[in-house]
């Protein structure tokens, strides 16, 4: 065991003997990560509706009841300013939309709205103020049919107590129109549902896949450097066993890997807002499975490779081939359905399509099961004929 720490702890010397490798252990992987995931993710809890900007020059009941319609809007969320405020903002296209209700605002529900050109978030404000409208305009003509009839059969004393009557209908026709039952339903045949597309969760696995193979690969121009200055033959004459020497390397690279990932991570969560900790214990396995398929792979090609130069391109490209054909760096969505098939030859796909079953489906131990065996069964493969070829390296 002690011969086994005392080989990790010389790898990870020999990678880290250049400062400029913290450039690619975490500063380009992070810097990666927040570009390619389009920034910092919103805070839990966060309003994502679209900013709508609102101009109450009426200051009435029933503008207000207007504005309490569009706070309930699932789409729109409204920012009431002062109107110079508000077309400033709107000029400075800072909005999608600005709405003025103007100070005459009455039963008529007479409203200006404003939208960007050629901007589909300023059509679908105007459906949502649309519907806050239609909804405030019938509970509003309930209202005025009922004061009518009321004011038909016995007059009211002063314009106070007619505004009374209107505010107490309004009121209870609002109540009544929100318990009225539904008169369609709309069913649909059941249809495989695809998770919504979520850049910032694609771009931490697939940066995290990414920028952690491809070290791991370079394991091939660790043997190969080892083999070029006869370090390696040096190592073979004493007592250390093949075995040893062997463990002892991919162990190190594995914990390195570990190390990274965990970092990235934890990146994803703290700097993005992602829900990498839904299951830790999938989450450890998959990490686990990843950075062992990958040193087994590495460890494969270094007793195949013979000089360090020829590993390190090889490496290079062979790892970001992988990252870009096993959906890394492109969603699984965008490729076509021949091409999904045939990249499940990869590791990189299985690795993946488990760490996105855990980051955007919340699937636990038992829905990446089937994602790990696969990349510990190219493990077993890859050591087998690293191991087998390592006699003769």
């Amino acid at each position: 065991m002690r011969k086994i720490i005392a080989i990790m702890w010389k790898d990870t010397l020999v990678r880290f003997s250049s400062g400029a490798e913290w450039l690619f252990f975490i500063i380009l992987p992070v810097v990666f990560t927040f570009i390619i995931g389009g920034g910092f993710g919103d805070a839990p809890g966060s309003d994502n509706r679209i900013r709508l900007l609102v101009a109450d020059e009426a200051k009435s009941p029933l503008a207000a009841n207007l504005l309490a319609a569009l706070e309930k809007s699932s789409t729109v969320r409204a920012d009431i300013l002062r109107r110079a405020q508000a077309e400033s903002a709107f000029t400075d296209n800072k909005a999608a939309a600005l709405l003025i209700i103007p100070a005459h605002f009455d039963t008529r529900l007479l409203l200006e709205l404003r939208s960007q050109p050629n901007n589909l978030n300023g059509q679908a404000v105007a459906r949502a103020v649309l519907a806050a409208a239609g909804e405030i305009g019938l509970a509003t003509t309930i209202a005025t049919n009922s004061l009518a009839e009321a004011e038909r059969r016995r007059p009211f004393a002063n314009a106070a107590a007619r505004q009374e009557y209107f505010a107490a209908s309004f009121a209870q026709a609002q109540t009544l129109l929100a318990a009225t039952p539904r008169r369609l339903k709309i069913t649909r045949p059941p249809t495989p549902r695809r998770p919504r597309p979520n850049p910032a969760a694609q771009a931490s696995a697939g940066q995290l896949i990414t920028w952690v193979i491809i070290p791991l690969l370079s394991l091939s121009a660790l043997f190969a450097h080892e083999r070029a200055a006869g370090t390696l033959r040096r190592l073979l004459i004493t007592p250390t066993h093949p075995a040893t020497l062997l463990f002892g390397t991919i162990c190190g690279q594995v914990a390195m890997a570990l190390v990274q990932m965990a970092l990235l991570v934890l990146f994803g969560v703290f700097a993005m807002r992602l829900d990498w900790e839904q299951s830790l214990a999938a989450l450890a396995l998959m990490l686990l499975a990843t950075a062992l398929v990958g040193a087994a792979l590495g460890t494969m090609l270094g007793t195949c490779i013979r000089t360090e130069g020829q590993a390190n391109g090889l490496s290079i490209m062979l790892g970001m081939l992988m990252a870009l054909l096993g959906g890394c760096w492109l969603p699984f969505e965008l490729f076509p359905e021949t091409v999904r098939a045939v990249v499940h030859i990869l590791p990189t796909t299985w690795a993946m399509q488990g760490l996105m079953d855990i980051l955007v489906r919340g699937q636990g131990v038992p829905g990446v099961w089937l994602e790990a065996s696969v990349l510990l069964g190219y493990t077993a493969i890859f050591l087998a004929i690293g191991v087998w070829r390592f006699r003769y390296a």
